[in-house]
């Protein structure tokens, strides 16, 4: 017979448990060379795999400056 939780913190307690003991082993299975992961949405947000660090859009403007000298052709001198 099935014993049932009669207290439902407890029971939100063991989901977030397993909850967490799931996401531990997917990460120590991560590290093995060729093993392949998977994280559902949730998983990955919790272990931050999705952090925004993306260039801003002035960030990215910036740094095409530093390309200007790469693209602009030098005038050859001849003589």
């Amino acid at each position: 017979m099935t014993e049932q939780i009669t207290n439902p913190e407890a029971a939100i307690l063991d989901d977030v448990t397993n909850a967490t003991d799931a996401i531990r082993e997917k990460l120590i299975d991560a590290q093995t060379p060729g093993y392949q992961a998977e994280f559902d949405p949730d998983e990955a947000e919790r272990v931050g795999a999705f952090a925004e660090d993306a260039l801003s859009e002035q960030d990215a403007v910036d740094s095409d400056v530093d390309l200007v000298d790469a693209t602009v052709p030098t005038e050859r001198q001849e003589g």
